[in-house]
C-alpha cells in the first residue's frame, strides 16, 4: 500500500483518487474549493482545502510521504503551472500533471515532470492503474476482473525464463506473447528466455497480477 496526493478534485482527479482507494492505497485529495473537499471527505483518506499555487501552503501537506503527486487541476492552466513549479521547488520526485491543451503540455514538458497526461474522466482509472503498477506500460480490461497487461522487461530480468518468472502462478497468469523489436513470439513455453526491453503480454485477474508485480519492478 502506498500514499498518493491528488491536487484538483474535478471529474478526472476524483476518478483517479477513487480507483487508487479501490486498489488499496491511501489518498489525500486537495482542492481550493471547500465544497468539493467536503463532498469527498467520506470517500478519500483525507481531504484538504488548499491554494495549490501557494508553495508555503503545499509545504504544509508533507508531500514527502506521497509515492507520487498528481496535478489534476482542470481548465486553469496558470494554476496548474504554478502548482507544478511549487512542487518542483519542494523537491517532489514523482509529479504527474494533467495537461488540457497542447500549449499546456509544451510548457509543462519544460519543467521536468515525471509524466504528462491528457485524460478525460474515464482515463482517471487508467492513470491510477499505472501509478499502482508502474511497470505496466498498458492494459486492457476484459471484464469480470480479468486484464491483459503489457509489461516492459527491465534489466534485472534479462536472461530469466518465463517458468521462473511465473513460478508459483503458472496457469493462473497466462503469457500471451512477447514483442522483441520487429519480432513477435506467441509460442511461449516454460523455457522461453526473456530479454531486456521485451514487451510481455500477460492475462490474468487483478489479484494475481498484483501478486507478481513486485518481481517486475
Amino acid at each position: 500500500m502506498a500514499h498518493f496526493t491528488v491536487i484538483g478534485l474535478g471529474r478526472f482527479g476524483i476518478a483517479a483518487s477513487l480507483e487508487l482507494i479501490h486498489l488499496g492505497h491511501t489518498v489525500t485529495g486537495v482542492d481550493s474549493n471547500p465544497k468539493l473537499a467536503e463532498k469527498y471527505v467520506e470517500h478519500l483518506s483525507e481531504t484538504v482545502v488548499c491554494d495549490s499555487t501557494d508553495e508555503a501552503a503545499l509545504k504544509e501537506l508533507d508531500l514527502a510521504n506521497s509515492e507520487a503527486v498528481l496535478v489534476a487541476i482542470g481548465e486553469d492552466m496558470q494554476s496548474s503551472i504554478l502548482c507544478t513549479l511549487a512542487l518542483k521547488n519542494l523537491a517532489v520526485k514523482q509529479i504527474w500533471v494533467k495537461a488540457g491543451t497542447k500549449a499546456h503540455h509544451t510548457i509543462i514538458s519544460k519543467l521536468g515532470v515525471t509524466r504528462i497526461i491528457h485524460p478525460e474522466e474515464e482515463m482517471g482509472v487508467r492513470v491510477a492503474q499505472a501509478l499502482n503498477y508502474p511497470m505496466v506500460n498498458d492494459y486492457i480490461s476484459l471484464g469480470n476482473g480479468l486484464y491483459v497487461v503489457e509489461i516492459h522487461i527491465k534489466a534485472h530480468l534479462q536472461g530469466m525464463s518465463l517458468g521462473v518468472l511465473l513460478n508459483d502462478i503458472k496457469g493462473v497468469i497466462d503469457p500471451l506473447l512477447v514483442k522483441r523489436g520487429k519480432h513477435t513470439f506467441v509460442k511461449l513455453d516454460h523455457d522461453f528466455i526473456l530479454h531486456e526491453h521485451d514487451a510481455l503480454l500477460l492475462s490474468g485477474n487483478r489479484a494475481k497480477l498484483k501478486h507478481i508485480a513486485p518481481r517486475l519492478v
